[in-house]
Order: structure tokens, then sequence, then C-alpha cells
């Protein structure tokens, strides 16, 4: 219930709206191409489809992260109050994530849409899967660092600097992906499905064990600051 309360408000700005349709779509269609360039330079292989589906993961990524980012970060005041009033701060955790997540999956839609629109993939459900996943994990990191840094500049700055890294560190556009990426097994299954491949089930149960892992981290985090704020 909170969590649509929490979700109405952005909701209400067209501006909210626009930019969780148009920026999906644009970077799908846009970064491809830079992305293989990248790869190319970095010692990767990612080119064609591959890079197109990836760019769909990227483009809700970016989006979930700075969502996530100041759902946490400007929201420090009400926060404050709600656990002053008796809300458990399990439970406000919960309720930001939440709306940050549908606020996320609205992106996902787009990206997955302009994905199906400029290449089509073999396995659907399995690109909107990934591409979900990339989403919740970056709401988890946008909500983490949200909650620990007080200054808007500096914390977008951080959560840039992490997509930006994982980015160009991740699987396709690095020879030797490290395993710190935080994004590599959604990334792993992303390229495959544009690629017309299958993931094995190991993959999956590692894709569900990091998303949740960083939502799980994300929540703690946050009812951690929501106490102190307390």
């Amino acid at each position: 219930m909170r969590a649509a309360l929490f979700l109405r408000e952005p909701l209400r700005s067209p501006l909210t709206l626009a930019l969780l349709v148009t920026v999906p779509a644009l970077f799908v269609i846009a970064a491809a191409d830079v992305l293989s360039d990248f790869a190319r330079v970095l010692g990767g292989s990612l080119a064609g489809d591959a890079a197109v589906a990836l760019g769909a993961g990227w483009a809700a990524a970016f989006v979930a992260g700075t969502l996530g980012f100041f759902e946490a970060a400007s929201s420090r005041g009400a926060d404050r109050r709600l656990a002053l009033a008796g809300v458990r701060p399990w439970r406000l955790a919960a309720a930001r994530i939440g709306a940050s997540a549908g606020l996320a999956a609205l992106a996902c839609g787009t990206a997955f849409i302009a994905l199906m629109l400029r290449t089509g993939v073999a396995h659907p459900l399995h690109a909107a899967a990934a591409i979900l996943a990339f989403a919740l994990i970056y709401v988890a990191v946008g909500v983490i660092v949200g909650s620990v840094v007080r200054d808007p500049l500096n914390g977008s700055l951080i959560v840039a600097f992490i997509f930006l890294l994982d980015t160009f560190s991740g699987p396709g556009m690095s020879s030797s992906p490290p395993v710190w990426a935080v994004s590599r097994k959604a990334a792993d299954v992303l390229i495959a499905a544009g690629l017309g491949e299958g993931s094995a089930t190991g993959a999956w149960i590692w894709l569900g064990a990091s998303t949740a892992a960083a939502l799980l981290l994300a929540v703690a985090v946050f009812a951690i600051s929501c106490r102190r704020r307390a």
C-alpha cells in the first residue's frame, strides 16, 4: 500500500513519464554501435544483436539506478517523520524500494519494446527477465548510495561511476569480466538471448540469487539509515 502511495507522486509528473519512455528507447537505438566499438577497443566480442540486447539492459539499469538514488536521497525528511510516527524501518525501506522498482519496470517495458522493434530476439522471455534483473540490481545500487551519501551531486556521481565501471568491464565488453561486476549474471543471460541462445539453469539460479541479494542489502541499508534519521 505504501509503495503505491510513494509511486503515485512521481507518476503525476509528465516529465518523469517522458523520461521513462524516451531515455530507454533512445539508448537502445543509439547505444548498440557505440557499445560494439568500445568492446573492440577493450578486447571484448560484443557486436550485432547482442550489443542491442545489452544496450536494453543498460538503458533500464541507468534509469533504475537514478530512480533508486533520488527515491532514497530525496525522502530523508519524510522518512524521518514516518519513522518517528512509528512506521517500522524495514517496511518503509520495502515501500520505497517497491516504488522505485515500479517506476523502473516502466523503463524496462520501454527498453524491451525498443529491443523487439529493432532486432527481435529468439528468447524474448529470457531477454525480458534479464532486463528486469538489470533494473532491480541498479535500483538496489541507487538506494544503497542514496541511503549513505547525503550530497545529491556526490551521490549521483557515485551511481554513474558504478554504472560506467560495470558497463565497460562486464561481459561482452572485456575479455575477462571481473567477478565483482554487479550485473554480470544479468548481462550473461541477456547477451545469450541476443545471440539466440538459451541460458542454463545454473545461470538463472545465479541471476535470481544475485538480484535478491542486491535488493535485500538495499532494504537493510535503507532501514539502518531510517533508524539513524529517527
